[in-house]
């Protein structure tokens, strides 16, 4: 049965979307079956996997708000299959508001799929909102990208905080799957300062391999692609699939 992992970070500019594509294509690459649920109105994850958002069919707004089956929004990409989001979904957490078990209406909507997936991992939002906490309500775990810079633990307090409240309210299954850090800078000492810190607050659960800044991996999105698949040599494609590999190791 597959996993379904949200990657969340409430900070913007993290790597959170970088992530969420370029771990799919990676794991995609490797033989494994995965699904990426776009669930940010940016939609950045459906354009980031080539997918036109102005000639979508239906998206992840319809399984929440009209009650479409996942099946019938499925895109299928040769870097893995996507549920596509546009700017419609931005309404969205409005909407639920009214809804009934709001909480739980993506887990519903996934659910029917997970047979068919290795890893389900939903982009969330770059808030603590209705949708981010959606999100969280259908997720085995979380995927945290943490950047190596100043303010990398600024507001990891209210994620964390949030974790508690789903936990104790939502989902009590609800975990850490993992923390990679992202925006590594090999030659500064804060990039390293920064990483140490972090694996003090999060013990065994960050990930060895870090994700470099790099230009080709700021690239690949402009052209629609992961940057496996824009430039496989690169530094940023290297560290994507050895985030998988790593990934895959530790089950």
């Amino acid at each position: 049965m597959g996993r379904i992992i949200a990657i969340v970070n409430q900070k913007g500019g993290v790597g959170k979307t970088t992530t969420a594509v370029n771990l799919t294509a990676a794991l995609t690459e490797q033989g494994q079956k995965v699904l990426l649920c776009d669930f940010d109105p940016q939609a950045n994850a459906t354009s980031g996997l080539g997918l036109d958002k102005r000639r979508l069919g239906k998206t992840v707004y319809d399984l929440l708000i009209n009650g479409a089956e996942a099946k019938s929004a499925l895109v299928q990409t040769k870097f893995g299959a996507v549920l596509p989001s546009t700017g419609d979904l931005a309404g969205a957490g409005v909407e639920l508001v009214n809804a009934r078990d709001w909480e739980h209406q993506l887990r519903r909507a996934l659910e029917p799929l997970r047979q068919a997936y290795d890893y389900i991992f939903i982009d969330c939002p770059p808030s603590l909102e209705l949708l981010t906490i959606n999100g969280l309500g259908a997720a085995d775990g979380i995927l945290i990208p943490v950047q190596c810079e100043y303010y990398a633990l600024e507001g990891l307090s209210d994620l964390m905080a949030t974790l508690r409240a789903v936990k104790r309210r939502v989902n009590p299954g609800l975990d850490i799957f993992g923390v990679v850090l992202t925006m590594y800078d090999g030659r500064t000492n804060f990039s390293a300062q920064v990483a140490q810190e972090v694996r003090r607050h999060f013990p065994g659960k960050v990930y060895n391999t870090m994700i470099p800044r790099n230009v080709r991996l700021a690239e690949a999105p402009s052209h629609g692609l992961p940057v496996t698949a824009y430039d496989r040599t690169s530094r940023g494609a290297v560290a994507y699939s050895q985030l998988a590999e790593e990934i895959l190791r530790k089950g």
